[in-house]
C-alpha cells in the first residue's frame, strides 16, 4: 500500500539554509526540494506574517479543555459572551495575548491561593482597625513558634492573644506601643495586606477571569480554518512576489524556499523537532495533485518485491500498489520457469550465503531464500530434479508421483496447459483490479467499459467452465450466454463514454474489440514461456546427465570417471542453473511489465520517496 503522505512548505533566510538542511539530515524523514529566491522589505513582512499565522495555529492546535474540570462553566461563560467581528490578521497578536494572559492569571491564582493557605489560622480580621492602632501610639506583631517552646509566662509579660494552635505550633499576637522592642523568641509573621475574606474573593474573581480566558481562546481555536486559509493565501501571494523580485527587483538577502514530503505518522515528531528549530512552515496533507514522493508500506512478504515494482516504476499518489499482487504471481512464475527442485534447494543455500559473501546484496537474501523454496516445491509438482524425471525415477515415491502434474489434454501437454491456464487467470485478476481501482478513482460512469469486459470475458469463462462441467443445461448456459452479451455489448458500445454521441462511442468500442481481441490472444499465448522454460531448463540437466554418465561408462581407469562425472555434472548444473536463473528472473518480469501492467492499466509514473539523510 502507498503511505499517506504530508506536505510541508518552508522559508528560511539563505544564512540559515545550510543549518536548517544539516537538521533536516538528522531527522531523515522529509523528502525535500529546493529553491532560492531574493528577500526585501515587503517579503520580509509577508514572512513575518506567516511567521505568526503559524504561531497562532500552533497555540490554537494545542488548546484542550475536554478534561477540565471546570468545562461546563467555560462553555455557559462562552455562551455568554458577545463576539465581535475580527480582523485575520489582527487575530495571531488576540491569540498571543489571550495565552500570556491565561499564563498570568493562573499564575496570580497560584500565589493568591497560596497566600490564602498562609493566612489561614489567622482568620478574618479588619485591617483598617489594626492599621488604626497606630493612632493609638500601638502596633500590633503576629509571631509563630513551636508548640513545645511556647510559655505562659509570655502572656503575663505581654499583652498577648493566642489566635490559633495545632499540634505543632502556636500563633499568637501582641499588641504593644510603637516603639517598644518585644524580645519573644518566636518568628516574627509579616502582617498580611489582606485578610482571608478578601482572598477568598480575590480567587474567585481571578477564577473567574480564567474562564473568561479560556472561552475567548476556544472562539479563537473555531477560527482555525480562517487562519490556515490565511496562512495559505499569505504564502501564495508571497511565492507570486518572490517569483516577480526574481526577474531582478533589488534585495537585500536570500531566502531558501523548500516544499518537501513526509509519512503522516511522522507529523507529531516531525512538528515537535521544526518547532524547537523555530522554522516557519506550513503543513498540508498531500494530494494526487501535488505528486508527492511514494513510499510503499507492505507486509515483510510483499515487502521484498518492491524492488521490482521500483523497476518498473512506482505508482502516483492517487494510484494502487501492485505489489502485493506482483508478489505472489513473480514468485509462481520465477519457479515454474526454474521448474527444478534441486535448483530450488540451491537457491536456498545460496540466499544464506550471500550475507557473507557479498554483504552489499544482503537485503536480498531472504527474497532468493523464498524464491529458492518456491522452485523446491513447484519442482516436485512438475517432476523435476537435477533434471532427473521423478515421474520415471523407480527411486521416487509412488505416493508423491500422484502430485506431479503429468500427461495431455486433448493432445497438448497438460504442464503447457496449466501455464496458459493461470496466464488466464492473471489477465483477469488485473481487469477486475482495474475496473475497481479504476472506478474507486473516476466513478461508475467513467468505468461502464472496464466493467463490460470484465463482464464478457470472466463471465464468458465461467459459463464455459461450468456449462463443459455438466452443472448447466445447454437451454441454461444459452440464456447466461446471451444476458452477458447484451449487457456487455451495452457498456462497450454503447455506455463506454458517457455524454458523447452513441455513434460515436459504437465506432470506439469496435475499435477497443479489435485491440483487445489481438491483444488479449497475443498475452495469453506469453504466457506458454512458464512452460517452455521450465522444460527447456529441464532437458538441458538432463543432457549434462547424460553426458556425466557417458564420460563415467566411457572411462575404464577407476576414479578418474567418478572425476569426469563431478567435473561434467558441477560445471552442467552450475550453467544451467545461472542461465536458469536468468530466465527464471527477466520472463517473469516481462510478464508482470507487459502483460499483467498492461491490462491492468498500471502506468507506474510516480517518483520513489528518498528523504535527506546521513545514512545514504
Amino acid at each position: 500500500m502507498i503511505t499517506k503522505m504530508t506536505k510541508y512548505h518552508f522559508i528560511i533566510l539563505g544564512r540559515e539554509s545550510e543549518e536548517f538542511m544539516t537538521s533536516l539530515q538528522n531527522l531523515g524523514v522529509v523528502d525535500i526540494t529546493r529553491s532560492s529566491k531574493p528577500i526585501d522589505d515587503r517579503s520580509s513582512q509577508m514572512i513575518a506574517l506567516g511567521e505568526e499565522y503559524k504561531k497562532a495555529i500552533s497555540h490554537l492546535g494545542r488548546i484542550n479543555f475536554t478534561g477540565d474540570a471546570d468545562l461546563a462553566a467555560i462553555e455557559k461563560k462562552r455562551a455568554e459572551m458577545v463576539i465581535q467581528p475580527i480582523d485575520i490578521k489582527q487575530l495571531p497578536q488576540l491569540v498571543d495575548e489571550a495565552v500570556a494572559r491565561l499564563a498570568n492569571e493562573k499564575a496570580a491564582l497560584s500565589t493568591t491561593e497560596k497566600l490564602l493557605g498562609q493566612i489561614q489560622i489567622w482568620g478574618d480580621f479588619d485591617l483598617d482597625k489594626i492599621n488604626g492602632l497606630s493612632q493609638l501610639g500601638l502596633q500590633m506583631l503576629l509571631y509563630s513558634c513551636p508548640k513545645n517552646k511556647f510559655s505562659k509566662e509570655w502572656e503575663q509579660t505581654w499583652p498577648l492573644s493566642v489566635i490559633a494552635e495545632d499540634d505543632e505550633k502556636v500563633h499568637f499576637a501582641v499588641v504593644v506601643p510603637e516603639n517598644e522592642t518585644v524580645k519573644i523568641p518566636a518568628t516574627n509573621i509579616v502582617m498580611p495586606e489582606k485578610n482571608r475574606n478578601e482572598l477568598t474573593q480575590d480567587i474567585e474573581r481571578i477564577k473567574d477571569k480564567i474562564l473568561a480566558t479560556k472561552a475567548t481562546l476556544l472562539n479563537y481555536k473555531d477560527m482555525v480554518p480562517e487562519l490556515e486559509k490565511a496562512a495559505h493565501s499569505n504564502l501564495s501571494n508571497l511565492d507570486i512576489y518572490l517569483a516577480k523580485a526574481a526577474k531582478g527587483e533589488e534585495s537585500v538577502d536570500e531566502i531558501s524556499v523548500y516544499t518537501g514530503f513526509s509519512p503522516v505518522n511522522e507529523d507529531a515528531s516531525l512538528c515537535k523537532e521544526l518547532d524547537n528549530m523555530g522554522v516557519f512552515y506550513i503543513k498540508e496533507k498531500a494530494t494526487a495533485e501535488d505528486n508527492p514522493p511514494i513510499k510503499l508500506h507492505n507486509n515483510k512478504f510483499a515487502s521484498m518485491f518492491e524492488v521490482l515494482t521500483g523497476m518498473y516504476g512506482m505508482p502516483v499518489y492517487n494510484e494502487f500498489d501492485p505489489t502485493p499482487i506482483l508478489g505472489p504471481f513473480f514468485l509462481l512464475f520465477f519457479a515454474m520457469c526454474m521448474g527444478d527442485a534441486g535448483y530450488g534447494i540451491l537457491l536456498f543455500l545460496i540466499g544464506f550465503l550471500i550475507k557473507k559473501v557479498a554483504p552489499g546484496m544482503a537485503k536480498l537474501a531472504p527474497l532468493v531464500k523464498v524464491l529458492g523454496v518456491a522452485t523446491f516445491f513447484i519442482g516436485l509438482i512438475l517432476g523435476t530434479f537435477f533434471g532427473i524425471n521423478l515421474y520415471e525415477a523407480s527411486w521416487y515415491p509412488e505416493v508423491l508421483k500422484k502430485f506431479i502434474i503429468q500427461g495431455k489434454v486433448m493432445g497438448f501437454d497438460l504442464q503447457m496447459v496449466v501455464a496458459l491456464g493461470i496466464g488466464v487467470f492473471h489477465i483477469c485478476l488485473a481487469m477486475i483490479v482495474k475496473g475497481i481501482c479504476f472506478t474507486c478513482a473516476f466513478g461508475f460512469r467513467k468505468t461502464v467499459s472496464t466493467w463490460g469486459w470484465c463482464l464478457l470475458i470472466i463471465g464468458g469463462i465461467i459459463t464455459a467452465a461450468l456449462s463443459l462441467a455438466g452443472v448447466m443445461s445447454a437451454q441454461v448456459t444459452k440464456i447466461v450466454i446471451i444476458v452477458i452479451g447484451v449487457i456487455s455489448a451495452l457498456g462497450i458500445y454503447i455506455f463506454n463514454t458517457p455524454g458523447r454521441n452513441p455513434l460515436a462511442n459504437i465506432g470506439s468500442g469496435l475499435w477497443a474489440t479489435y485491440n483487445m481481441v489481438t491483444g488479449l490472444l497475443g498475452d495469453v499465448l506469453s504466457y506458454i514461456r512458464l512452460f517452455a522454460l521450465g522444460l527447456a531448463g529441464g532437458l538441458l540437466g538432463n543432457a549434462f546427465n547424460d553426458l556425466g554418465m557417458m564420460a563415467f561408462n566411457g572411462l575404464a581407469i577407476p576414479g578418474l570417471n567418478f572425476v569426469a562425472l563431478a567435473i561434467i555434472l558441477v560445471i552442467g548444473h552450475a550453467l544451467n542453473l545461472a542461465m536458469s536463473c536468468l530466465g527464471a528472473f527477466v520472463h517473469p518480469l516481462r510478464l508482470t511489465f507487459v502483460e499483467y501492467f498492461k491490462n491492468v492499466g498500471y502506468e507506474g509514473k510516480g517518483k520513489l520517496y528518498n528523504p535527506l539523510t546521513n545514512n545514504k
